[in-house]
């Protein structure tokens, strides 16, 4: 297992031989660390994580949600992923159109 850079906990399933995986592959991690809620697992590979961000509206006075949604490439040696889990993610070369982030931890369920 190679060392990301990032103090994270090392995954516990087995690799399959996927290249996209920061620990056992050859993808290198750089850039933003981002947290976010796991949104939709309907990819191969690939998962959608929301983000929530909270903005303060001046006109109104009160406080705007808004939420955003990233496509993050999920390797396999990270293990069981389900909706709602909370993950760290980190930024990475563009792996498809819409896919620039790996998941580098999850933290399971937010209840």
């Amino acid at each position: 297992m190679r060392d990301i850079g990032v103090d994270v906990k090392p995954p516990t399933a087995e690799w399959d031989g996927d290249e996209n995986c920061p620990f056992y592959g050859s993808l290198r991690l750089r850039g933003q660390v981002l947290e976010g809620t796991v949104a939709s697992l309907g990819m191969q590979g690939t998962i959608v994580v929301d983000r929530d961000n909270v903005r303060y509206m001046q006109k109104y006075e009160r406080y705007e949600k808004r939420t955003s949604a990233l496509s993050a490439h999920l390797p396999s040696c990270i293990g069981e992923t389900s909706v709602g889990d909370r993950v760290k993610l980190m930024e990475c070369r563009p792996l498809s159109k819409t896919v620039s982030f790996c998941i580098i931890e999850n933290n399971g369920s937010v209840a």
